[in-house]
């Protein structure tokens, strides 16, 4: 087993070097910044304290978060507020997909907010803003990071049938941490989900965060159940501690073993990983259209 450096519990409370990010400032994200308020869209950037903010919107791509900003799932690791939902807007499909043209976005990312109270958990409104994206921008691609269903497959199915070239669902974190991280979802289950999508004929992808405690050998782990299950692209990525209120990070990872493990995601027979502390599902996700 591979022993790289991490900044253990103890020192956590300051941020090694390489966490450290830019300020979002320039002309493009400016333009970004006006487009999503104008528009009144919700992004995950700014719901999910997205380290890569600035560094996105400063190439003009932002990942739209629809459904609302009010989550009905309680995750211990995120940062979207956690509720009940009022909000249900018909007219969001179109807003996002005008966003889109004027921001000339040759990849957008799209997910959003769990939705349980839902009869369909919110799947056509998923299925229209697709579309909308598609028939203003049909050169642009799309992909689609889907949240857990609940084994509504009938709903994912609707989700997935827009024309969108990558389907995503994130695990988060390996098995045995599960219901502390994602108290309302199952490890089977959203293995399950993004089986279905691979059967479907999508290019699947998920994201795994690490820091939460986890061992080596439980991330191969992991990374050999997303193998049987079809998986295409993977990305790994540094959790950071939103607020108090969230879970702790436990470790630091370094770099060098994000490489590692990249390598030996490649091996185990991923088409694709992206590791680094900085990664987030949808960063450089433009790149993963055509692996």
């Amino acid at each position: 087993m591979i022993e790289l450096p991490v900044v253990s519990s103890e020192k956590k409370s300051k941020k090694p070097n390489w966490l450290r990010v830019k300020l979002p400032v320039g002309k493009e994200y400016a333009k970004v910044r006006k487009l999503v308020d104008t528009y009144q869209l919700h992004t995950i950037c700014e719901s999910g304290n997205c380290p890569n903010m600035g560094e996105c919107w400063g190439a003009g791509t932002a990942t739209f978060m629809i459904l609302g900003n009010v989550c009905t799932r309680s995750c211990t690791f995120c940062a979207v507020a956690t509720g009940r939902p009022s909000e249900y807007d018909t007219d969001e499909p179109r807003r996002v997909a005008e966003a889109i043209q004027l921001m000339e976005v040759k990849h957008a990312v799209i997910t959003s907010v769990n939705r349980d109270e839902l009869k369909d958990r919110g799947a056509e409104i998923w299925y229209q803003t697709v579309k909308m994206v598609k028939e203003l921008s049909p050169s642009t691609t799309i992909e689609t990071l889907i949240p857990d269903v609940k084994g509504n497959w009938e709903a994912l199915y609707r989700m997935i049938s827009a024309g969108q070239e990558v389907a995503s669902h994130n695990m988060e974190t390996i098995e045995r941490l599960y219901r502390r991280v994602r108290p309302q979802a199952k490890y089977p289950r959203s293995l399950e989900q993004l089986k279905l999508m691979k059967e479907y004929g999508k290019r699947t992808k998920s994201g795994i965060m690490l820091g939460l405690g986890e061992t080596d050998d439980e991330v191969y782990k992991a990374m050999d159940d997303l193998v049987e299950n079809g998986l295409d692209i993977l990305t790994l990525g540094q959790y950071l501690q939103p607020t108090k209120m969230h879970l702790e990070v436990v470790e630091y990872v370094h770099p060098d073993k994000f490489a590692h493990f990249k390598e030996e995601g490649l091996k185990r027979g991923l088409k694709y990983v992206e590791s680094g502390p900085l990664v987030r599902s949808s960063y450089h996700a433009e790149r993963h259209v055509n692996v």
